[in-house]
């Protein structure tokens, strides 16, 4: 009986392995605000709290594939320049929504589409998607180079051109301008038969 004992005691001692947390659950601790040192951009801090999981994902899989890039290409490194104002290209369609941002001779500084947030299919054009990226691509301009002020150009008629404007005065930068620079056919191509459903 006392050897049966010995055995099942033995078989309970089975210790389970232990998993590291994975490196998106960690996140820094952001630095007081009495210190006055500014915190640089990093997908693990908290300046980008309101993103969802899954689109934080995928981010830091693309900085990822675009880190090993780099090592292979050996760029000079420029001097860190800034742009306090700059233009915002907004191309919202029926399929997808993409947002450019700029400097003032027209080189683009940050840039981001539905698409690289991760999202898929008709959810691209939704005013949702439009939101997101634009406080992807604000974000990078912001930390990257300093950028205060945007003037707006829009084009297009999809569901996310006036969500992407809002997105844009959200996320601290101040709109100057706004123009609309959809293309307008003078009577040239014979459009379309409407779609019968």
């Amino acid at each position: 009986m006392s050897d049966e004992k010995k055995i099942n005691t033995e078989e309970e001692k089975v210790e389970t392995p232990v998993v590291p947390a994975p490196a998106e659950a960690v996140q820094a601790v952001p630095a007081d605000e009495d210190e006055g040192e500014a915190v640089p951009f990093s997908l693990d801090s908290g300046a980008d709290e309101e993103l969802p999981e899954e689109i934080k994902q995928k981010l830091e899989k693309n900085k990822q594939a675009r880190a090993k890039k780099k090592l292979v290409k050996k760029r000079k490194k420029r001097a860190a320049r800034t742009v306090k104002v700059g233009r915002a290209y907004i191309n919202a369609t029926y399929n997808n929504t993409m947002i450019s941002i700029t400097d003032a001779n027209g080189d683009v500084i940050s840039w981001a589409s539905a698409g690289m947030a991760g999202f898929k299919g008709a959810k691209k054009a939704t005013p949702y998607a439009a939101q997101i990226i634009c406080k992807i691509a604000v974000q990078k301009a912001k930390e990257e180079y300093g950028l205060q002020e945007v003037s707006v150009f829009v084009s297009g008629v999809g569901t996310g051109r006036e969500a992407a404007i809002r997105a844009l005065n959200a996320n601290g930068l101040e709109v100057a301008a706004i123009k609309d620079t959809t293309s307008v056919p003078h009577n040239g191509c014979r459009p379309k038969k409407p779609r019968r459903v």
